[in-house]
């Protein structure tokens, strides 16, 4: 009947109190709130290493790790705001240790020009740019050509011209190297399987509709 029906007030995580360690449950946090009421400390150690008896049974990959009990006592404080008088057979961590932010990973300050070739390729070509002219620059330069022919060809088409290589090298090189005239890459190889990472065939094994395949990649 209007004016005698019930409202349910539906209880939200999100408009509770925020879990500092979330892999120990709410209920912890319940039994760290209640440890901090009991007045005698002695009842009150006794209760903490209860509280971390459960939490070790919660979290039982922590025995896994190096100090594992000092880790669990460390958690213990945390949940608990750093702030717990108890007799524990490790000390309080300080809370300004667990407040500082990670060191920043330094990043690579220069983009990849050409991702299908990589940085590496980048790093040769800086390489080749200070050595001196001559048949051995030449011939590192048409194995680079031979390699990044093959790199275009697994992210790219089913062909590309060797004018093409050329003058990719020259451009990764901001034109301080020249690829000398006359050189050839030749043919590619028709049993290469310049598949992509991860979609490459079997070798020697079934293909997924179970026909057989040599190490060339044909079907038998």
């Amino acid at each position: 009947m209007e004016g005698n029906e019930s409202v349910v007030k539906l209880d939200y995580n999100t408009e509770r109190e925020r879990l500092d360690m979330p892999e120990y449950g709410r209920n912890v946090l319940k039994m760290v709130d209640y440890l901090k009421t009991i007045e005698d400390r002695e009842t009150r150690s006794a209760q903490a290493r209860a509280v971390v008896k459960t939490m070790e049974i919660l979290n039982p990959q922590v025995r896994s790790q190096e100090n594992w009990e000092q880790k669990l006592w460390d958690h213990l404080y945390m949940i608990a705001g750093f702030d717990l008088d108890i007799d524990s057979p490790f000390p309080c961590p300080v809370k300004e240790e667990f407040a500082t932010k990670p060191v920043p990973i330094p990043m690579k300050g220069t983009k990849i020009k050409a991702r299908h070739y990589g940085r590496n390729i980048e790093k040769i070509i800086d390489l080749l740019c200070e050595e001196p002219d001559g048949e051995v620059k030449t011939a590192m330069i048409r194995s680079l050509a031979i390699y990044m022919r093959q790199q275009y060809l697994i992210w790219n088409k089913d062909s590309v011209d060797d004018a093409t290589i050329f003058a990719d090298i020259e451009q990764l090189a901001d034109h301080r190297l020249r690829v000398p005239e006359g050189i050839s890459l030749g043919k590619v190889n028709q049993d290469q399987n310049f598949a992509r990472p991860g979609m490459s065939v079997n070798v020697g094994g079934k293909s997924r509709s179970g026909r057989k395949f040599n190490k060339k990649g044909k079907k038998r």
